[in-house]
């Protein structure tokens, strides 16, 4: 069942990974300084672009490193099920 499980995550990650779609993520001020410094010459537009998507992929890299470390550090290990042959009553 576990094989099964990583290969599920690994298939989804991959998939993910080879979806990837171009964004212009810029606001409506971005987008008009932007563009008026681009008429003059200056091609500032792809840095910006790229540094506004380096700032909303920061928030989810926090959270998946802190998801990681929080899985790695409270997850139980070598838990032993010491369960006789009895009924159990679960009223």
């Amino acid at each position: 069942m576990k094989k099964v499980t990583y290969l599920f995550f690994a298939i989804a990650f991959s998939l993910m990974i080879l979806s990837i779609v171009p964004a212009k993520a810029q606001c409506a001020m971005c987008t008009a300084a932007v563009e008026s410094n681009s008429k003059s010459g200056n091609h500032a537009t792809k840095g910006l672009n790229a540094g506004i998507m380096y700032l909303l992929a920061a928030p989810y890299l926090a959270v998946t490193v802190c998801g990681y470390i929080w899985y790695k550090k409270y997850r139980r290990k070598n838990v032993v099920l010491d369960m006789h042959n009895e009924k159990l009553n679960l009223n």
